[in-house]
């Protein structure tokens, strides 16, 4: 999926990061569920225990009595009547309804199993709950309207409580009216409220979740950077393995996986170091060694007194003599020392150029390099040297275009020669190969330059594309990336 982090590290931290964010959902929804229940439970607590201390206030009281300490107490959210009518009976719980079954239990807990009560639940706010009530004596309304403004101020949430606004407020939060048998028979009906404070996120819990959820996250991308460290060091490793064979050894450290990677990667390289080193020894030595029968051959051939079979193997010598010296200098580019020193690559153009213009070729130069290039300059030089040679010879002219950018630097080789068949492209570089079916040095060379020059390059970190121009000829790309701080 396109949407999905494309490196290890990123797809860990997506799955551990998305794990942790479920669970915190999932873990806040029981919490959440369980607290509404135990803060309605306290909160019905509440109220059932001071509907059962107005009740043995009332049932100690003679009944001229009782109104007086009604109008007191008579404000939200819990306000008293002593004039409504019995309601009819109903059950005190009701299956599904945890606010109401939990409150009618709480009250027949204060009250004693022998209380006559009856519950009920409603959708809305009581019309109690609207201060001064129509047709109530002037001293009565008086002290209900002190009472309820007093409720109010005890009850921040009901400051501006209004005609209409217990409407547009009961949805947040649970209604009842309670009816109570008092020991006379007269029935006391109160209407309640449980707050919706009771139901709200508190921040405490909020400011936790996100505490736990932000120490969890970062030790999460501590302990994945920790795990995959040694992997993007293996990566890098590596990559840079094609440059430098003789690269230091990764270090041997970390967890014990890490530790078995970073053991085998480093024998695979001593293992590899020593079979190139092995193959380059065996190879310049039959280089080297086949300089002498050549010599030898060459001293004979002047002894013949044929011009045109002297000719012929003076010719033949000539490209034996060729491909040993270009092979001994290919397998020594495999294995160069050359330091990397901050290098001018315009510079070494330009000499280029004019080496070629005094032995009457013509190099053409477009484009220009102003900051240095990390590289090893004689090598450089010499995989240059090998895409001019290629030019020259089989398009009579060179044309070097140069494009220099913060990624890196490209350098184009162009001639107006015959071009390679698509198909051979990609083979022009393995040694020896040659497109032409001619064996001559004049035409063909050694077939060894593209590979030296590519070797180089490679060795760069950079690599060398051929293709064929639209308008005929050939393009050899040389492309150098640039570090950093370059």
């Amino acid at each position: 999926m396109r949407l999905l982090p494309r490196s290890l590290f990123g797809r860990l931290i997506l799955i551990m990061l998305s794990g942790l964010i479920v669970a915190q959902i999932a873990t806040a929804y029981i919490n959440l569920t369980e607290r509404d229940q135990l803060l309605y439970r306290a909160g019905g607590m509440r109220v059932a225990q001071q509907i059962s201390d107005i009740v043995k206030l009332l049932d100690s009281l003679p009944a001229a009595e009782r109104r007086k300490v009604v109008a007191v107490f008579n404000a939200p959210p819990l306000t008293v009547s002593l004039d409504r009518p019995r309601m009819p009976p109903r059950d005190g719980s009701s299956e599904g309804d945890f606010p109401h079954s939990m409150f009618a239990a709480v009250l027949r807990f204060a009250l004693g199993e022998n209380a006559q009560i009856n519950v009920v639940r409603l959708e809305g706010a009581p019309e109690s709950f609207n201060p001064g009530p129509r047709g109530a004596p002037q001293g009565m309304a008086m002290m209900q309207g002190r009472a309820w403004e007093r409720g109010a101020r005890d009850m921040p949430m009901m400051q501006g409580w209004g005609r209409g606004a217990g409407r547009a407020f009961a949805a947040e939060g649970s209604f009842f009216t309670v009816q109570i048998a008092l020991q006379d028979g007269t029935w006391v009906t109160f209407d309640s409220y449980l707050s919706p404070q009771a139901t709200a996120v508190p921040l405490r819990l909020a400011l936790t979740l996100l505490i736990l959820l932000g120490s969890v996250i970062a030790l999460s991308l501590i302990a994945v950077h920790w795990v995959t460290g040694p992997l993007t060091q293996l990566a890098t490793a590596a990559e840079k393995l094609g440059e430098d064979i003789n690269r230091p050894p990764l270090p041997e450290t970390g967890p014990s996986e890490a530790q078995r990677a970073a053991r085998a990667f480093n024998t695979m390289q001593r293992r590899l170091s020593r079979f190139i080193a092995d193959r380059t020894r065996i190879f310049t030595a039959m280089s080297h060694d086949l300089k002498t029968p050549i010599t030898r051959l060459r001293l004979r051939s002047e002894l013949l007194e044929d011009e045109t079979l002297r000719a012929k193997f003076d010719k033949d010598l000539q490209e034996m003599e060729a491909m040993v010296t270009q092979t001994l200098d290919f397998m020594r580019d495999a294995d160069t020392r050359e330091p990397v020193q901050q290098m001018d690559v315009m510079a070494l153009l330009e000499s280029l150029q004019t080496d070629y213009q005094d032995t009457g070729h013509t190099v053409e130069i477009e484009g220009n390099i102003q900051r240095p290039y990390p590289g090893r300059p004689l090598a450089l030089r010499r995989c240059l040297a090998n895409l001019v040679d290629n030019a020259i010879r089989y398009g009579a002219r060179a044309a070097i275009r140069l494009e220099d950018s913060a990624e890196r630097l490209s350098i184009r080789v162009l001639d107006d020669g015959p071009g390679i068949p698509e198909a051979e492209l990609e083979q022009a570089f393995e040694p020896f190969f040659r497109a032409e079916a001619s064996r001559s040095r004049d035409t063909g060379g050694t077939g060894l330059g593209l590979g030296i020059a590519r070797n180089i390059a490679r060795a760069h970190g950079g690599d060398i594309e051929l293709r064929n121009r639209p308008e005929g000829g050939l393009e050899a790309i040389l492309t150098l990336p640039r570090s950093p701080g370059a």
